[in-house]
């Protein structure tokens, strides 16, 4: 279990990605930890070292009594990051952390590449209703203020769903430490930082839910998008937990902004096309190049690699398999061959292409099914 002490505290922390890539370190909420960012860390680990932790009072980190403060949490970032080599980094939170990333973009801007501040707010709605939560859970527990914070986390639709992510942060909450819990109260509840907004001047990325009660968008992410210069707002279909509740959207629109770059989208189409077909195709492809064929080349390599391959919104073993499967459908039986070959050299199994194949033959017919199925089994595929 990773551990790194600061000052006298334990703090845990989990690492993710290549650590030859830039770093981008997350956030949780109020009575969560470091768990809900399960999902998008199977995203963004594909692009950055991703560094996600449990706050102070939360999951494995220690839980000292007292008041917390944003001030502390943040040093807590600053000081975990230097600790573990991280000189600079892009930061995203979520709520509570989403204070953490307004403090720190105020204050250690010289360290951060980029700042995303999810359902949060400069300085939160009722402040006396959380200082009764905090008195509530050191006289009672966790349990006595589930329900509430249940359905603030989560719309009503949701709820009612009872998908995985719901089940996993009533089991987080319930085990989060009161005492621990109590502190972060404190330091939402004495948190005003409108006046930092100003001096945040890191590009940066402001994510609100429309169904989130704790955090409208009017009163909070309206005043952020507004009070920091340059900065970007979505608007997610959402309660207070909108990474939780709509995932996907959540990863693309952190992906998009963080993954913009100068890169021309041909230099950008060419990486990609040597990630996903290898060098050695690619290198016969440029080879062979000539006059007549140069302006087509270009054409592939910036609209299909440089543009449609390169969104964030889907991996690239998902965007092989839909490869295979419309190309297997429309006979497009030469770049079906291609792409079962870089498949497979790339982490493609045979499980993969039977199921994709399967879908064929139920949508497309089984006489194209058949002939894939053929072609795959000359490419490698069948492993009997």
């Amino acid at each position: 279990m990773p551990l790194v002490t600061l000052g006298d505290r334990a703090c845990h922390y989990r690492l993710d990605g290549d650590e030859r890539q830039p770093a981008l370190v997350l956030s949780h909420s109020l009575g969560l930890d470091h768990g809900m960012w399960d999902e998008q860390i199977a995203d963004f680990s594909r692009h950055f070292l991703v560094l996600s932790y449990d706050t102070l009072g939360h999951g494995v980190s220690a839980a000292p009594p007292g008041d917390y403060s944003i001030e502390g949490l943040s040093q807590d970032v600053l000081a975990l990051t230097a600790a573990l080599g991280i000189e600079r980094f892009s930061f995203c939170g979520v709520s509570l952390g989403g204070q953490i990333g307004q403090w720190l973009g105020a204050h250690a801007g010289a360290r951060l590449h980029c700042l995303i501040l999810a359902n949060t707010s400069p300085r939160i709605a009722d402040p006396p209703g959380m200082e009764a939560r905090r008195k509530l859970v050191l006289e009672k527990g966790m349990a006595a203020i589930l329900d509430t914070a249940m359905a603030r986390f989560f719309s009503a639709k949701t709820l009612a769903r009872r998908p995985p992510a719901v089940a996993a942060a009533r089991r987080t909450l319930l085990a989060t430490n009161a005492v621990g819990y109590a502190g972060c109260c404190a330091a939402l509840r004495d948190a005003d930082l409108a006046s930092l907004l100003g001096q945040i001047t890191v590009p940066t990325l402001v994510i609100s839910g429309d169904q989130d009660a704790a955090m409208p968008w009017p009163s909070h992410g309206d005043v952020l998008a507004r009070g920091i210069a340059g900065a970007r707002a979505i608007r997610l279909d959402t309660a207070h937990l909108s990474n939780l509740e709509a995932p996907r959207a959540f990863s693309a629109a952190v992906l998009e902004f963080l993954l913009e770059s100068a890169d021309s989208a041909y230099d950008r189409g060419m990486a990609v096309r040597r990630a996903v077909l290898a060098d050695a195709h690619v290198d016969r492809a440029v080879a062979g190049t000539t006059t007549f064929t140069r302006a087509f080349q270009e054409l592939i390599t910036t609209a299909a690699w440089g543009t449609v391959w390169s969104r964030p919104g889907l991996d690239h073993r998902t965007r092989r398999m839909l490869v295979l499967a419309i190309t297997a459908a429309l006979g497009r039986h030469e770049e079906f061959r291609l792409h079962i070959r870089t498949g497979l050299a790339s982490g493609l199994e045979a499980c993969d292409i039977d199921e994709v194949l399967l879908m064929v033959a139920i949508y497309a017919g089984v006489p194209a099914a058949n002939t894939a199925y053929h072609l795959a089994r000359d490419e490698g595929a069948d492993p009997s």
